[in-house]
């Protein structure tokens, strides 16, 4: 079953990402983010929200990250909003 708890999901994207170099780097310049920053603040629901809104900017990212992680795309846009609003 995937995983429907938004921070879940959203840490399980973050690492998505950053299991991919050029990926986990073009998050760190889009993002202004280092990578202590980024290891310090990953608990936070407004960077996990920010990370999926990463994936939905490049739908090609957003597609693979939702096969991965065996949910569909609109579930990691629902995740994000929730997060948002956290």
């Amino acid at each position: 079953m995937a995983e429907t708890d938004p921070i879940a999901l959203a840490l399980q994207a973050l690492a998505f990402v950053l299991a991919d170099q050029p990926r986990a780097e073009r998050l760190l310049a889009l993002t202004g983010l280092t990578a202590g920053e980024l290891r310090a603040r990953a608990g936070e629901p407004a960077l996990l929200a920010a990370v999926l809104g990463f994936l939905e900017s490049h739908e090609p990212d957003l597609i693979a990250a939702a096969e991965a992680l065996g949910v569909t795309p609109p579930a990691l846009v629902a995740a994000r909003q929730t997060l948002e609003r956290a």
